[in-house]
């Protein structure tokens, strides 16, 4: 399932994986499922028809990623897996950063670093000037974190973040981003 709330340069999208690294660090084997959300890049198209048609949206690149994911063989609720990827080089997350916040209260740690657009921006090296967006993210912070929990609660109900029906790669990530 995929949520994208949309400003006006950036975007923020939501959506449940489920992941298996084929050669995991120390610690971080086995297969993780939960909710990963990226703030990205964001721009309409041209319209394409007349005044009434669709407009194309681009949802591009990424600039900062939150996994809340948990070990699928471990405690729900135990956000045993969880980080941030705070700077991309390209379509690429950096290292995997973990926060004894973020792990202690992700959705708390999530919010506020929502509401804090240009210190993500800072902290990414993206050279955006996102006052608007950065308003308009703060205010909707609170639906997102709603939709966040909605989509954990599916995850941990197995109806969202499950592993492909062939089970037969050795790597595998199924989610919308």
């Amino acid at each position: 399932m995929l949520y994208v709330f949309g400003f006006e340069r950036i975007g923020v999208a939501v959506s449940d994986i489920y992941f298996r690294d084929p050669n995991p660090s120390k610690g971080q084997e086995g297969a993780e499922r939960g909710v990963r959300l990226e703030v990205r890049e964001l721009a309409q198209g041209e319209l394409k028809g007349t005044v009434y048609s669709a407009r194309p949206i681009h949802v591009d690149r990424p600039i900062w990623r939150v996994d809340l994911l948990e070990s699928v063989d471990g405690r729900p609720g135990s956000f045993d897996r969880t980080h941030h990827h705070p700077v991309f080089t390209g379509w690429d997350p950096g290292p995997r950063v973990f926060a004894r916040e973020l792990s202690s209260d992700p959705l708390k740690w999530l919010e506020g670093r929502l509401s804090d657009l240009d210190g993500v921006l800072e902290q990414a090296g993206a050279g955006h000037d996102a006052a608007e967006d950065a308003d308009a993210l703060r205010a909707s912070a609170p639906e997102i974190i709603d939709c966040v929990e909605r989509l954990l609660a599916k995850v941990r109900a197995g109806e969202l973040g499950r592993a492909p029906d062939d089970g037969t790669a050795l790597a595998v990530r199924a989610s919308w981003l």
